[in-house]
């Protein structure tokens, strides 16, 4: 059974992480395709280079897409009945990720929690 892939949306039914995906270059666009082919085919069975998991981080992974002048980070979480949600991406500066990044990232994904509960 394949895996979906849902993209985080706020309150308004706007989705900052499908702008973040539509502003990439056509290069990143086709990686980030790939990679979210891999995550439906594959699920939790994707890793490195393609994924990884951001440690100590409450379950969250990030998608890895470089191209020629950027590195670019997708975040996301495994939810039941085989889902993946994506819930925040950025262009990558410096070499650690940025605690801010992640700290969207989590509060998005709280957000979502408790809308399903």
């Amino acid at each position: 059974m394949p895996w979906a892939i849902e993209y985080y949306e706020t309150t308004e039914g706007k989705s900052p992480v499908k702008e973040f995906i539509d502003s990439l270059s056509p290069e990143s666009k086709a990686k980030y395709i790939f990679i979210a082919d891999l995550l439906e085919e594959y699920g939790i069975g994707v890793k490195e280079p393609y994924v990884k998991p951001l440690t100590g981080k409450r379950k969250l992974f990030e998608i890895r897409i470089k191209d020629k002048a950027n590195i670019h980070r997708i975040l996301y979480f495994a939810f039941a009945g085989r889902k993946f949600i994506l819930l925040h991406g950025f262009t990558k500066k410096t070499e650690k990720t940025p605690g801010r990044e992640i700290e969207i990232a989590v509060r998005r994904m709280e957000e979502y929690l408790t809308r399903r509960r």
